[in-house]
């Protein structure tokens, strides 16, 4: 990364980016209240940092070692100065504020009527976000795919009835994004574009996602470790898209661990990237637990580990759902977790004011 100088002028950050763009790299320019940092994007050793350090305005030149130094916390303090954590901002809503923020709905979108109802009883339960998914990847082919399988006319309908009930509610909505042929249908409609963990290791899928300019939740393969997460999250921040949202939704248990969880939720990564990374954290708890008797006490201590907030899937009849119907929960025990977790989160940030954690 290239530290400017506090003096530096226009022109002499708009050279050393044109001289960073002629050895084949890109460049992120980050322009904070005491500085301008700028970090090369691609192979570095086509360029001479002792070369860069000497350019008219430049303060010093930097090798970051971690693979991830566009989210890291180092690169973040260097032009910010401050030990915070980036805002999402979507409408009213600001993930990583003080607030937790409360990601509900239906796994699948089945019906209008299905989406309004839960929609409104959500909402009634506190929650920020309204979630549904159109398109469903599903590990059989003989399951529900979504209503976005059935063509596209289907497709717009469905992401057309989401849009409207989030507006009619007052909730910014969001959706997965399952392949790069959907990705530009579905930011007509959503406000939030979801990376399932599945996709996680889709470069192209990233890139596209990124130039959208949309807010993106990126799920945590549960097969990758936290490194791995945080390097192809780089690969969304890389394309100037630093509107992003990490989201820890369990990790393949060890032995025989399967036969009482969905997933091993790893709690543990929530405050280690944290202390890595400025990007917000939330957790699933639903796909991680993969059991309704579960998601209170998961969601409780997601929480208390500092997360920014909960996406978690709620049906008025779980039992009717045509997908993870073992998983979800009632809008009344929606509510619950709402009102129980607000509470454990002033009694955190109450301790965090008091102990430097």
């Amino acid at each position: 990364m290239i530290i400017m100088k506090k003096d530096a002028t226009a022109e002499e950050i708009k050279n050393v980016v044109a001289e960073i763009k002629k050895h084949g790299l890109r460049a992120d320019v980050s322009r904070g209240e005491f500085r301008t940092v700028i970090g090369l994007v691609g192979d570095e050793s086509k360029i001479s940092f002792a070369h860069l350090a000497v350019l008219p305005g430049v303060k010093e030149a930097r090798t970051v070692e971690i693979p991830y130094k566009l989210i890291s916390r180092e690169y973040s303090e260097l032009f910010d100065g401050k030990d915070e954590s980036r805002i999402v901002q979507i409408g009213d809503v600001r993930i990583g504020g003080e607030k937790p923020v409360f990601v509900a709905g239906p796994c699948a979108v089945e019906s209008k009527q299905q989406l309004f109802r839960i929609a409104e009883e959500v909402k009634a339960a506190g929650a920020d976000i309204l979630r549904g998914g159109i398109f469903k990847p599903r590990s059989s082919v003989h399951s529900f795919q979504g209503l976005g399988s059935l063509g596209n006319e289907e497709a717009r309908e469905a992401l057309g009835w989401l849009r409207e009930a989030g507006r009619k509610f007052g909730m910014p909505v969001m959706t997965e994004v399952r392949g790069e042929m959907q990705a530009d249908l579905i930011a007509e409609y959503v406000d939030i574009l979801q990376i399932g963990a599945r996709n996680m290791y889709d470069q192209d899928l990233l890139g596209r996602v990124a130039k959208l300019g949309k807010p993106v939740l990126f799920k945590r393969h549960f097969g990758a470790g936290i490194e791995e997460f945080l390097s192809f999250s780089e690969y969304i921040v890389a394309e100037g898209n630093k509107d992003v949202i990490l989201c820890e939704r369990g990790i393949l248990p060890v032995g025989k661990g399967k036969g009482y969880t969905r997933y091993t939720l790893d709690l543990a990564a929530v405050p280690v990237i944290q202390k890595e990374s400025y990007l917000p954290v939330v957790v699933d708890p639903s796909h991680a637990a993969g059991r309704r008797d579960l998601i209170f006490n998961m969601s409780c201590a997601a929480i208390a580990a500092g997360a920014s907030g909960l996406a978690i899937e709620v049906h008025y009849n779980p039992a009717e759902a045509k997908v993870d119907a073992q998983q979800m929960i009632t809008p009344d025990e929606l509510k619950e977790i709402i009102d129980t977790c607000k509470k454990i989160s002033n009694t955190v940030k109450t301790h965090r004011k008091k102990v430097k954690i």
